[in-house]
């Protein structure tokens, strides 16, 4: 498992190379045994290796411009890159004239070194958290590959190329848990930062109000390495803390209710370890959180916000995968004083949710109620897909809902089905999110 200090240090000591470390990651996007061909829309090979080439001469010559310098990344479909068309997942789009630029978060990245690698599969427009893309293939989950899983979404491409070791870091967007769905049912880690906090534009939008942009990788330090360089902010370690001490709540209700056995057993397990650790983790409900119906009715703000996006193509639904169609209509039933309604009700959620997380360092949850399904389960009816789709995405909404943050770690036993646990907080708790989160993943890690 490729992480940003090991790396790095082997880069320094000259164990390793940009070169050698972009040609590891080639080769496991082009093994037919993989998921390469699925994960990737892309592949942006030889631009990789002058790249790569370049960061090494300027190693060799003293200059190192961070601590990411050399390593290869993937971007999301979304994404502008230069001289590139954004295709956003959609056949409709791949006729579109290529970007004039990069998307700034793309460009911060190069800024840094980052040798981009390719860009990767998503969920057609990134609606849906399934992970299946009937234009360009659905990549399987790396668990269980002999059944063949969902990677879940929309970064699904994202997800896979991460836990595969086809990249260090790849590039996602989260509207409704669209990062950090498919970095826990693939098995890695996933940061949601506040929206605002990185800049949105050059990538396709799904939702104005709720789009985030940030990173899955494969430890919590490496995703705080690069939400520093996407944030444009200075890079600094987080902050020492300690779990004894630490006030975390768990919100009783339906965020962990009705959860399969998979993760109600890894999820009750990491909190029995934090609190052996000296954690005070409180139960207590959040009745806000109960409200979801509401804020979701008819796609929310989201299925609002793509409505409009999406109705200069009105006469193209025939070019949609048909269930992404079936959604981006479901908007037609919110009026505009509904819409205006939405916005007031977020006010007031954020505003009652933050009073009430005051007291604490943040708040835990499963990232998904469930293991990930079969490709096959979700795909059989309009019916299954919808289900599931709703019941991957449970959790994680009331985050974005929230304008906050949040990190997903696994916790679940190796070898088991990936699980993943969110440590969430609200809007521009970012990097003490992060320090809770690397805490809490030295914990879990303790039980190998």
């Amino acid at each position: 498992m490729w992480t940003v200090e090991a790396l790095a240090a082997d880069l320094t000591a000259g164990r390793t190379t940009s070169r050698a470390l972009l040609e590891t990651a080639l080769t496991r996007i082009a093994d037919p045994a993989g998921e390469g061909a699925r994960a990737f829309m892309k592949l942006y090979a030889e631009s990789a290796r002058a790249d790569a080439d370049h960061a090494d001469r300027l190693r060799q010559a003293g200059v190192v411009r961070s601590a990411v310098d050399g390593l290869p990344v993937s971007v999301k479909d979304l994404f502008d890159v230069a001289g590139d068309v954004t295709r956003a997942g959609s056949k409709l789009l791949a006729g579109a004239a290529p970007a004039a630029a990069d998307a700034p978060a793309v460009a911060r990245l190069r800024a840094a070194g980052a040798v981009i690698v390719g860009r990767t599969n998503m969920v057609e427009f990134a609606f849906g958290v399934t992970g299946l893309n009937p234009h360009y293939g659905t990549p399987r989950n790396p668990w269980d590959r002999g059944t063949g899983r969902v990677p879940s979404g929309s970064s699904s491409g994202a997800g896979v190329a991460q836990a595969d070791g086809m990249c260090v870091m790849a590039l996602g967007s989260d509207t409704r848990g669209s990062i950090r769905l498919p970095a826990a049912l693939c098995g890695v880690v996933g940061f949601k930062p506040t929206q605002r906090r990185v800049t949105r534009e050059g990538a396709f939008p799904l939702s104005y109000s709720l789009d985030s942009i940030g990173p899955l990788a494969n430890s919590v330090a490496c995703c705080a390495a690069y939400d520093s360089i996407l944030a444009a902010e200075q890079a600094r370690p987080l902050a020492r803390l300690d779990a004894k001490g630490l006030r975390l709540l768990v919100p009783s209700g339906s965020l962990i209710e009705d959860l399969d056995a998979e993760v109600a057993r890894a999820f009750e397990a990491s909190l029995a370890r934090l609190a052996a650790a000296g954690a005070v983790i409180s139960r207590m409900p959040v009745p806000a959180f109960e409200r979801q119906a509401e804020y979701f009715r008819s796609g929310g703000l989201a299925g609002a916000e793509a409505g409009a996006i999406h109705r200069r193509w009105s006469d193209q639904r025939a070019e949609y995968d048909r269930r992404i169609g079936m959604r981006i209509d479901m908007a037609k039933s919110l009026s505009a004083a509904d819409y205006v309604d939405l916005v007031q009700l977020r006010q007031a959620y954020i505003a009652e949710v933050g009073a009430l997380l005051a007291p604490f360092d943040a708040f835990l949850m499963p990232t998904t109620p469930c293991i990930a399904p079969a490709i096959q389960e979700v795909d059989a009816s309009d019916e299954a897909y919808f289900r599931w789709n709703m019941r991957i995405l449970r959790n994680v909404g009331v985050v974005n809902f929230l304008d906050g943050c949040a990190a997903t770690l696994p916790c679940h036993a190796p070898g088991t089905a990936p699980v993943g646990l969110s440590v969430c907080g609200p809007a521009l708790a970012d990097r003490h999110i992060l320090a809770v989160a690397q805490v809490v993943e030295g914990v879990l890690a303790a039980r190998n």
